[in-house]
Parts: structure tokens; C-alpha cells; sequence
């Protein structure tokens, strides 16, 4: 100190901690001139003197106007050592960033003016404190005093053109600082990141891309600032860094995808739309990388499909097609299970078109991955199931593509209508409004044939008599009317005539025993006039009631359609189908004369020829149709092997089943609790798709004789 002392003379040690600037100013070239002898008399222990005096005496001092002149007196320190100066950095620099948190901002002002001056002389060399630097001017890009802010622009571009020069900067060292700032709010602070980001990826050897996942959530957090100046540099450095990405060889995309996803569901617009711009040239360029990452990426695009935003649903289904067209292998880390819960999870989206691409990518996984999907189906299929109340016809059509896709096996086969007639059970209003629907879909992707005699055999274990009558009223207009059934109508008006097709009458006549309108309906279409007569004779007071009435009165209406065109030209024949009159005069004697179908059906009986069997003919035909296992229809066709007699005995006691059933159900009070859909949804759950049970077959509970 004393060397110090003695080599600068008191006026210029008064003069440099004076308030005014220009008398610092001259201290500071004195200083400069003395530092400058020395450096050249390379007496270094001197040089280190007078730092320590500045530093101890002003540099540190409690006093504002010191602290300014121990700061010019170290900038002119070092401005006057020159080549020298590299070797004092270590004792020049930190004083002076200590004095960036000074409270003064004039002290600020001048830390600023004295490290730019600093830095000038010294170049490259002051790399070693540049975190230390960056930090500082970081927090001088938000000072509240406007000079300091100037300042520390001019600091920062020298500080830029020395890093782009020096061969000495560490960015492994660096990206950790900037990493932590990225998260930071202030405008102007955030204006200064994008700059040191865009000049850090411009310097030709600075290889910022392959640090881009340690700052780009940063750079999508900053899409959405109130500024548009910075949502606007924001993007371009985004741009520019999705470029370099294009022509690189080596990317981390898993990283970056993380990121991408949770970006792609942001609240803001443009950082959705730029989130799912890079996910879709990440889908194309990351080949193998992105495997693992699928699930998640799904799961980013599907509510994106749905956006309000037409770019961002342009852009979203574009890449949900290409990553659907990617054939990935489970062995190479595509998850199968995680995709099924991204694609379950979207089930329950409000938007349709996100639902639907949901349930494409479960049918995509079925079709490629089927051994890999199938002991996941617990997970989904009641979602799946759950779904078919969907309010969207193409929703619920494309889930019993996967139903069906599913049931390929008997197995599965069975598990499904078992599971169907459960949820139909428990939910009444899907039942209404869309079980003639998911009906005659799984008719055509499942064959009717094979579905209706499957369904035949549940509902003849059925104990819910009120549910099986339902369905099978059901599922007899739907054979009736829909034109996806026409050919299993067709192989029902052969049934009794070809014996390959008969166990086809037999398989639906149980469970149609539940309806007497059914069966009525059921044996039109085979032809068996005579055994549909004799159903008719047998009905009891009770039977028809309202819903009979309905259901006939439908019947009449269908009987007018051209699925019974060929029953209506039999009747020019009545000398042949005798029965077939008496079956349609027994319905029209069931009939309310005021109805609109006993008209309808009165008119049409009116247009009969007025033939008659001869006595001779009614003779010869009472003869043959006995009560045995040998029946004649009404075109000269013996039926061998089924016992009308006891298929008679079989409805007849199944409609006395009904007849209990609603008279215990009438004498109950009305005040009597009862089980609501959603408690037998609580309560009685339903079964595991893996874990149902197969039905009894059929052998085992055939009428003997049939």
C-alpha cells in the first residue's frame, strides 16, 4: 500500500474520488500513464500494489464517488498495461463485477463503462470470467435506470464479438447458466437470450444444436410472451434451429420430442402451432429414434386434430397419417400398451374427430400387432364398450370395426355378444337408440348368420325374461327390414326345404319363443304356414296385450314390404296355401276392427282369387300333416326331423313363463325398490372380456325331438 501510495501522488488519489467526472476522468489518464511506466519497467509488484490500493481504498469503499473512481482506475490500470494486463485480470475483474449490485446506479453505470473498457483491451482473455459476465449483464438488461440499460447494450455486443472470435469458450460450460435463465419472465432479459442464442448458433465451430433440448422449452415458453417482438425472435430462432436440424446427421430427438409434446398442448395458438410443425418434420426425419416415443407423440396429435385452429389441424393429421403409415416393431421398443392408453384415454374427448382417430390407431394396432393388443383388451374393451353411446354415428360404427376386428376367433366371438348383451341389459337407452345399429353392423363384419344364432343361444339362458323379449323383438325387425340381412332371410325361406339350412330355423326358434310375434315372424319367413297357425290358435287371453298388439301391428305394415313379396303371390296360389290364409285370417281376427293394420290387412285378403280346395284335396292334405316328425309345407315339401308338435309345447311354455312373470310383476308395488342401470353398473361390473365364460352349447339344452 505504501509502494502505492508513494507512486501516485495524493492530488490524482483526491482528484479520482471526486463527485465530478471530468475531475475522475483526468485522475484516471494519470493513473494510466504511471501504470503504463511501470508495464514497461515490467514491475510487477508495483502494478499489484496500485490494483490493491484502488481495489481496498475505492473499489470496495461505502462511498458512491469512491467506488466510481476505484472503478476508472482500474479500467485505466488496465488500459495501461496493455499486453500485460492478462496478468492482473485475476485482481482487476471481480471488483468490478462485485460492484453490478451496487444499489447506486450511477456505481452500476460506471461497473459497466470500466468492464467494457476492460474487456477491449484484453479480448479473448476475459473468457474465463464470461459466466460470471453473462450473469451479471443478464440482470442489467432489467435495471430500472435506463443508462445502466444503455450501458450494458454497448457491454454486450463487445462481449458477443469476443466470444465469436475466442477459441477459448466453453459452451458445456455456459448452457447450464442458460439453461437457468431461460425460465425467466422479464421482456428484456428474455430479448437478451434470443441474442446470445442467435449469435452462439451463428458462430460456424459452436455446436448449439446439439444443446438445443437444454434451452428449447425456453425458446416455445417465449412463443407466447405479451411482446410480438419477441414472440417473433422467438420463432425465428426456432426456424433457423428446425433448419440445421433438417441437414444434420446426428439429432437428439427423444429429448426434444418430450418437450414437443408438452408444447403441442399449450394455451396459446402460435406455440401449439409451431410445436406441431416440428412434430411432424421430427415424424419424418427421426426414423428409429422417435420408435419409443410414439405413445407420446399420439398423444399430442390427437387432440390436435381437433383444434380450433385450421393450421394446427391441417398439420396434426398430416403427421397422425404418416406416423400411422410407419410400420414400428414392438422388439424395437415400440410400446403397444401405451399407445392403447393414449388411444383409451382420447375415447372420452369432447371433439369427434379425435375420438375417431383414436379408435383408428386401436384398429391399426389390432391389424399389425394383434398377439401384442390382446392381453391389453381388459384395458380397453370397456371403454370400447362404453363408447358405442357415442352421439356420432361414425364413432360408433368404426368401434364395432374394432369389436369385430377382435372377435376374428370364436373365442372372442362369443366374449363379445356376451359382453354386448350386458351392457344392452344395463343400459336400456343404448339399447334404444343404438342397438339396431350395432346390430346390423356386426351383421355384415361378423356374418348374420354366425352372430344371430350366437345371440340365439345367450338369450335362451337368459333369467331377465322382460330383457330377452326385448331383444328378440329386436332382433326380429332387424331381420325383417334391414337389407344387411336380406341373405339370412333368404337362407331362412329355404330353411325347411334344404336340410343343410334347417338348423338355422332351429337355432333362432328358442330364444324367438320369447315374442309370439317373433315366432309368428320367424315362421313366415320359413314358410311353415301350418306350425304358424297352430301358434296362433294357441295364444292365451293374456298374450295379447299392448305390446303384442304393437308388435302385430308392425308385422301387418312389414307384410305390405318386398321382404314378403313372395308371401303376397303365394296367395294366388290358395288352393296350395290353405294355411297361409288361415294364418293371415287368424291375424286379422287378432286385430282391433278400428286399427289401421286390420284395414291394411282386410284389403289385402279381399284381393285373393276366389279359389277353393276341393273336399277331395282338404282330405289328402289333413291326411299327411299329422302331429309327427314328418310335416308337409304348403309347396309339396315333406320337413323331416323337426317335431312341430313339441316346438308347439316349447313356445307354449315359454309364454307361460311370461304370463308368471307379469302377473308377479303386477301384484309388486310400485313403491318397491328397484335396481337403476348405474347400480347394476356399480354393482354388477362387467365381466373381464378375457375372463367370460362360454355359454352352454346348444346340445346341451335342445328339446329332445326337435
Amino acid at each position: 500500500m505504501a509502494d502505492a501510495l508513494s507512486l501516485i501522488p495524493t492530488s490524482v488519489l483526491r482528484s479520482l474520488s471526486d463527485k465530478v467526472y471530468d475531475k475522475r476522468r483526468a485522475a484516471a489518464l494519470e493513473i494510466e500513464r504511471i501504470v503504463s511506466q511501470l508495464a514497461a519497467a515490467r514491475d510487477h509488484d508495483k502494478i499489484t500494489a496500485v490494483i490493491n490500493l484502488l481495489t481496498k481504498e475505492f473499489t470496495y469503499s461505502p462511498q458512491a464517488n469512491y467506488r466510481k473512481g476505484g472503478l476508472i482506475g482500474l479500467a485505466a490500470t488496465t488500459v495501461g498495461l496493455k499486453t500485460e494486463a492478462p496478468y492482473h485480470l485475476e485482481k482487476i475483474v471481480p471488483p468490478v463485477l462485485i460492484s453490478f449490485s451496487h444499489q447506486d446506479s450511477t456505481v452500476r453505470y460506471c461497473a459497466c463503462e470500466a468492464l467494457y473498457n476492460i474487456s477491449k483491451v484484453v479480448r479473448g482473455e476475459s473468457i474465463i470470467y464470461f459466466n460470471q459476465i453473462f450473469d451479471v449483464l443478464c440482470k442489467l438488461f432489467a435495471d430500472s435506470d435506463s443508462n445502466v440499460q444503455n450501458a450494458a447494450h454497448l457491454l454486450d455486443r463487445l462481449v458477443k464479438d469476443i466470444v465469436s472470435e475466442s477459441d477459448q469458450f466453453s459452451i458445456e460450460e455456459f448452457i447450464p447458466l442458460l439453461r437457468e435463465r431461460m425460465n425467466v419472465l422479464n421482456p428484456y432479459v428474455r430479448q437478451f437470450l434470443i441474442g446470445w442464442i442467435t449469435v452462439l448458433g451463428s458462430v460456424p465451430d459452436m455446436d448449439m444444436l446439439g444443446f438445443l433440448p437444454d434451452f428449447l422449452d425456453g425458446l416455445f415458453n417465449m412463443l407466447s410472451d405479451s411482446s410480438h417482438e419477441i414472440r417473433q425472435q422467438a420463432d425465428s430462432a426456432l426456424s433457423e434451429f428446425l433448419q440445421e436440424i433438417k441437414s444434420s446427421p446426428s439429432v437428439d430427438y427423444g429429448r426434444m420430442t418430450e418437450i414437443l409434446v408438452l408444447r403441442a398442448h399449450s394455451t396459446d395458438e402460435f406455440t401449439r402451432l409451431t410445436a406441431n410443425i416440428w412434430i411432424k418434420d421430427f415424424v419424418k426425419l427421426g426414423g428409429d429414434q422417435l420408435v419409443p416415443y410414439y405413445a407420446n407423440i399420439i398423444g399430442a396429435i390427437l387432440p390436435s386434430i381437433s383444434d380450433k385452429e385450421e393450421k394446427i389441424r391441417a398439420i396434426a393429421c398430416e403427421t397422425n397419417e404418416d406416423l400411422r403409415a410407419i410400420k414400428a416393431n414392438p422388439a424395437e421398443g415400440f410400446d403397444v400398451r401405451a399407445i392403447l392408453t393414449i388411444a383409451r384415454r382420447q375415447l372420452s374427448s369432447e371433439w369427434e374427430p379425435t375420438r375417431i382417430e383414436a379408435l383408428q390407431w386401436i384398429l391399426t394396432l389390432l391389424r399389425r400387432h394383434r398377439p401384442e393388443v390382446l392381453p391389453y383388451l381388459n384395458d380397453v374393451i370397456n371403454s370400447l364398450l362404453e363408447a358405442l353411446s357415442d352421439k356420432s354415428d361414425e364413432v360408433v360404427l368404426l368401434i364395432l370395426d374394432i369389436h369385430a376386428c377382435i372377435a376374428k376367433e370364436q373365442q372372442h366371438f362369443r366374449q363379445l355378444l356376451v359382453l354386448l348383451m350386458h351392457i344392452f341389459q344395463v343400459d336400456n337407452a343404448l339399447l334404444e337408440k343404438r342397438g339396431a345399429l350395432i346390430i346390423r353392423r356386426l351383421c355384415v363384419l361378423l356374418d348374420a348368420e354366425r352372430v344371430y344364432c350366437e345371440l340365439s343361444l345367450i338369450l335362451e339362458a337368459e333369467a331377465d325374461l322382460e330383457f330377452a323379449s326385448t331383444m328378440v323383438q329386436m332382433l326380429n325387425i332387424i331381420l325383417l327390414t334391414s337389407s344387411e340381412l336380406s341373405g339370412l332371410r333368404g337362407l331362412l325361406k329355404q330353411s325347411l326345404a334344404n336340410v343343410t339350412e334347417k338348423s338355422l330355423f332351429i337355432s333362432l326358434y328358442t330364444s324367438w319363443c320369447h315374442s309370439p310375434m317373433a315366432i309368428i315372424s320367424l315362421c313366415l319367413l320359413a314358410q311353415a304356414y301350418q306350425h304358424t297357425s297352430s301358434i296362433i290358435h294357441s295364444l292365451a287371453e293374456e298374450d295379447i296385450n299392448v305390446n303384442f298388439l304393437v308388435q302385430l301391428d308392425k308385422l301387418i305394415q312389414l307384410l305390405e314390404t318386398p321382404t314378403f313379396a313372395y308371401l303376397r303371390l303365394q296367395l294366388l296360389d290358395p288352393a296350395r296355401y290353405t294355411w297361409l290364409l288361415k294364418v293371415l285370417y287368424g291375424l286379422l281376427m287378432l286385430l282391433p276392427q278400428q286399427s289401421a293394420a286390420f284395414k291394411i290387412l282386410k284389403t289385402r285378403l279381399k284381393t285373393i282369387p276366389p279359389y277353393s280346395i276341393s273336399g277331395k284335396q282338404a282330405l289328402r292334405t289333413s291326411q299327411i300333416m299329422g302331429e309327427g316328425d314328418f310335416w308337409q309345407d304348403m309347396t309339396g315339401n315333406l320337413i323331416e326331423g323337426i317335431n312341430f308338435s313339441m316346438r308347439l309345447q316349447q313356445f307354449e311354455q315359454m309364454q307361460q313363463q311370461h304370463r308368471f312373470h307379469r302377473k308377479l310383476k303386477s301384484e309388486q308395488h310400485f313403491n318397491i325398490p328397484t335396481t337403476s342401470n348405474e347400480e347394476k353398473q356399480k354393482h354388477g361390473e362387467l365381466p373381464s372380456f378375457l375372463d367370460v365364460r362360454e355359454p352352454p352349447s346348444r346340445m346341451s339344452r335342445r328339446v329332445p325331438g326337435q
